[in-house]
């Protein structure tokens, strides 16, 4: 325990002078009656005045005395350690994004180094190691007194980037220049090398200890994790995960997100003790796989858990169609062999007839040396382009002798060998790329030839559909923008029998460039500048970008490392169809190590897992006035002015007040606020799991409607009253038992008068039933209650309607089916006293500590949560107002009143 004001203790020692001073106790009055003849006689002859208070008296006046001295001197309970030495504090704090899983126990402890550096009269300054957009961020601030510290450190968060702690270092000698004192410094770490090996936080460590003692303070026994950017492959996503080694194993959850944060499916990485990296795959079909925009660990949030995917990690269905005869997936001579290699681990490959696979979603279709025959088949085709497909043909010697209209260009007819097609005696090499083509920025290798082509007709318009050429000028790529779709043409075959373009890396690149513009999203086209659409902070959350952020150039994006000036998040091109790329964090870290060891004689301080200070002063000064209004009491009664009677029952009230408020506050006994109750069950976890949710629920309930709920109340059936409460929430868990008899008939006295019980089993509710364990816990806790008979809830009922109209009662489940009793039961006036479920809607419900919601909704995510709330609201209107939406008594006057 300490003291803010210890010099208020020396008035302990001016106790014997109180007690001097109160142990004289004027004589209590005589009642006498008159006349005053009598009164004379008998009144005794000598003057008598009692000499000494009563022990117990004085005892209660001299602790009301030493509790208003120790109050004063403002005692706190559990005060902070604090840091050695004398000089002011210096608070070093790394607020990069490895931080921000434990933020709120950081801010927390600096805080507390804050509170204790305030009592001490000491002066503090703020040294972040996370770099901004101004050169004076990694620079200590000024010397202030350290409460006026306290709202720059409650400003703070993370960011989503890494520290810099040579930059930091570099503020802090600069600083040092001007204030060379001795310094206290508490380095907040967060436990990570971030720099490369030989140029960590060893450096910035050794400065701050040779200024004064050292303080390092982080968090123990928690693994830092790095989600990294997915490799595809033809039938799933392999996710892999880098941390720092965990004493203990455990798993990671990687959840697969749309872009309205809905949870499409998620994989369980599996990580044994002392791993530093793990991998899992993630399966899903092509048509949910193009939904993914972003993957999360979940119960991790940061900037290096979340991985956003751009066009990049996107499958599209790709249809191959050869030659008519067979053999075109013969190894290396095959029409289609060197396609599906190049293909396979991006795309989504498809084979049959061009009828077929055009009756199914298509993004690229890819015919190689196979003309296109006039009538339905050509119709169809052109069709297709024009609605936005992108067509992709390869020459050969049957395009050459039957070109037809489904090309970009018109080939050349002769007597040459091929029937236009141009034979070289040297092997032609490739020109580089213009500016202007998709393939920009892609190399061509020096040993890729061309000895055999088919040829242009020269065309006015040739140049600017030239998306790749040759040495001499000779188109090699041509394409067409026809209708919402184009047509583009390769003037070699797709195998190596005109060009060795085919067996190069070149090749692949070239496809793949090709198959991301088939979903409208443009090549990175030179310099073009990629501006800034949103921005993840250091949780993991996207926003709107914040001033400062600069554009990225197209070229440069692959090099670029997330920074103050490029934060993690997602850039475009500006305009209609403009490219989105996804900038990550983790794709530029290295895997994540433990910080070096801190030089010797550096103290060590746990982040988390201490209680905060607690002051005592407002305690121990209202038990003084308590015990100064209990010692009026008794003088009152010494001097006869109160009776013995009056005198009992005003103490028995002062005594019992505090514990009768206590008690209502416990059990939500307070008839003047609405509150939702809840039944305790025998799950601690489970009951504040409840909590949270209803808590969530009546916050949410307070912004959106004119209801006022209170702090939500637990209680017990049969021990404590039900009455004063609308709504019953009772979590049914798989070993619950059935209620005592005083339970039970509370209970049903409480559904009789009005109340509602809803009953949730948590077990996703799937189909029209309950899981056979949630469905024989249900049985045993309602064998004796009242419930009347049952029905599905329908669209008609006033649960869809009472405040939002909605189709679905989701919670963090969705799909199961929601109970009620018939409409016919005219009892409580149609309005259901039990509704059963199985949604979990508490866990849909539920905000902790930090603001956020705990528990996944699945698999509607943010939408998904969103609707719950809104049951929740209906449910919360259903319990207060009960059948009134649904009486149609009102409706003439209100048709009439909106008539006029």
């Amino acid at each position: 325990m300490g003291f803010v004001l210890p010099w208020l203790l020396l008035a302990l020692p001016l106790l014997p002078a109180i007690w001097w001073l109160l142990r004289v106790t004027p004589p209590a009055p005589r009642r006498q009656v008159f006349p005053a003849l009598r009164l004379l006689r008998d009144l005794p002859v000598p003057e008598q005045t009692p000499s000494r208070t009563p022990w117990w008296l004085l005892l209660l006046r001299l602790t009301a005395a030493a509790l208003i001295v120790l109050g004063l001197a403002r005692p706190v309970w559990g005060p902070g350690a604090g840091t050695a030495g004398d000089g002011p504090l210096l608070l070093v704090i790394d607020d990069g994004w490895a931080s921000a899983p434990d933020w709120p126990a950081r801010a927390a402890a600096a805080q507390a180094a804050l509170d204790t550096a305030s009592r001490e009269g000491r002066r503090a300054a703020l040294l972040t190691t996370a770099p901004t957009d101004t050169p004076e961020s990694t620079r200590p601030s000024a010397l202030m007194p350290a409460e006026e510290l306290r709202a720059r450190v409650t400003a703070l968060r993370p960011k989503s980037w890494a520290p810099d702690r040579a930059a930091a270092l570099a503020g802090f000698q600069s600083w040092r220049q001007n204030n060379s004192g001795a310094l206290s410094t508490l380095w907040l770490a967060d436990g990570l090398e971030h720099q490369a090996e030989g140029d960590g936080s060893t450096p910035l460590a050794e400065a701050l200890a040779a200024a004064g003692p050292l303080t390092l303070a982080r968090t123990e026994n928690r693994a830092t994790r790095l989600l990294l950017p997915p490799r595809a492959e033809p039938d799933r996503l392999l996710v892999s995960l880098r941390q720092t080694p965990a004493p203990a194993g455990g798993q990671a959850t990687v959840l697969a997100r749309t872009g309205d944060g809905r949870a499409l499916a998620s994989t369980t990485i599996d990580l044994p003790a002392g791993a530093t990296a793990g991998e899992a795959a993630l399966e899903l079909p092509l048509e949910i796989r193009n939904q993914v925009v972003r993957l999360d660990l979940d119960e991790d949030e940061s900037a290096g858990a979340a991985v956003l995917l751009d066009e990049r990690f996107r499958r599209r269905p790709v249809g191959l169609v050869g030659p008519a005869q067979s053999g075109t997936d013969t190894p290396l001579i095959g029409a289609l062999y060197y396609l599906e290699r190049s293909l396979s681990p991006t795309a989504e490959l498809r084979s049959g007839s061009i009828e077929q696979l055009l009756a199914r979603q298509l993004s690229v279709l890819v015919l190689a040396d196979r003309p296109v025959s006039e009538g339905r088949e050509r119709e169809a085709l052109d069709r297709w382009v024009r609605e936005g497909g992108t067509l992709v043909r390869f020459a050969g010697p049957r395009l050459a002798e039957h070109p037809d209209s489904l090309l970009p260009v018109r080939l050349r007819a002769g007597e040459r060998q091929l029937g236009g097609s141009l034979s070289w005696e040297q092997p032609q090499h490739m020109a580089p790329f213009p500016d202007s083509s998709p393939f920009a920025g892609l190399v061509p290798p020096a040993e890729v030839t061309v000895s055999t082509q088919v040829l242009a007709e020269p065309d006015p318009r040739l140049s600017e559909r030239s998306w790749a050429r040759l040495a001499d000028g000779t188109p090699l790529v041509t394409a067409e923008t026809r209708g919402a779709g184009r047509i583009v043409l390769f003037h070699v075959t797709a195998n190596a029998e005109w060009s060795n373009l085919p067996l190069s890396g070149l090749f692949p690149d070239m496809l793949r460039r090709l198959v991301a513009l088939s979903s409208g999203v443009a090549g990175a086209e030179g310099s073009a500048p990629l501006a800034p659409v949103e921005n993840m902070d250091g949780f993991g959350r996207l926003g709107p970008a914040p001033g400062g952020v600069a554009a990225i150039a197209a070229n440069a994006f692959a090099e670029t490392k997330p920074g103050p000036r490029h934060p993690p998040g997602w850039y475009g091109v500006p305009g209609e169809g403009g490219e989105r790329r996804a900038l990550n964090l983790s794709a530029s870290l290295p895997a994540p190590r433990p910080m070096a060891a801190p030089p010797a004689g550096t103290g060590f301080q746990a982040i988390g897992g201490v209680p905060a200070e607690r002051d005592l002063g407002p305690w121990l000064l209202g038990a003084a006035l308590l015990l100064l209004a209990l010692d009026l009491l008794l003088s009152l009664g010494q001097r006869g002015l109160i009776g013995r009677p009056a005198r009992l029952a005003l103490l028995a009230l002062a005594l019992l007040a505090p514990l009768g408020s206590a008690r209502a506050q416990q059990a939500g006994d307070l008839p003047l606020v609405t509150r939702i109750g809840y039944v305790v069950t025998d799950d601690p976890s489970a009951d504040d799991v409840v909590r949270q949710g209803l808590a969530g629920l009546s916050e949410y309930v307070n912004r959106r409607t004119a209801a006022a709920l209170g702090e939500p109340a637990a209680v017990k059936p049969g021990q404590d009253d039900l009455s004063v409460l609308p709504l019953l929430y009772w979590a049914i868990l798989p070993e619950a038992q059935a209620p005592d008899p005083a339970a039970v008939a509370a209970l049903n006295d409480y559904m009789r008068n009005g109340g509602i019980i809803l009953f949730d089993t948590r077990d996703e509710g799937s189909g029209e039933g309950f899981s056979p364990g949630a469905r024989e816990a249900l049985q045993r806790v309602t064998r004796s209650l009242a419930i009347p008979p049952l029905a599905p809830v329908t669209a008609e009922h006033v649960l869809t309607r009472s405040f939002y109209l909605l189709q679905d009662l989701p919670g963090r489940f969705a799909g199961g089916q929601v109970w009620v009793s018939r409409e016919e039961d005219r009892a409580n006036d149609s309005v259901s006293p039990v509704i059963i479920g199985g949604h979990d809607w508490a866990g849909a419900w539920a905000v902790d500590a930090r603001g956020s919601n705990p528990f996944a909704a699945i698999p509607g995510g943010t939408r998904q949560r969103t609707l719950a709330y809104r049951f929740g609201v209906n449910l919360v209107m259903y319990a207060l107002t009960g059948n009134y939406k649904g009486d149609q008594v009102h409706v003439p006057a209100i048709l009439e009143r909106l008539g006029n």
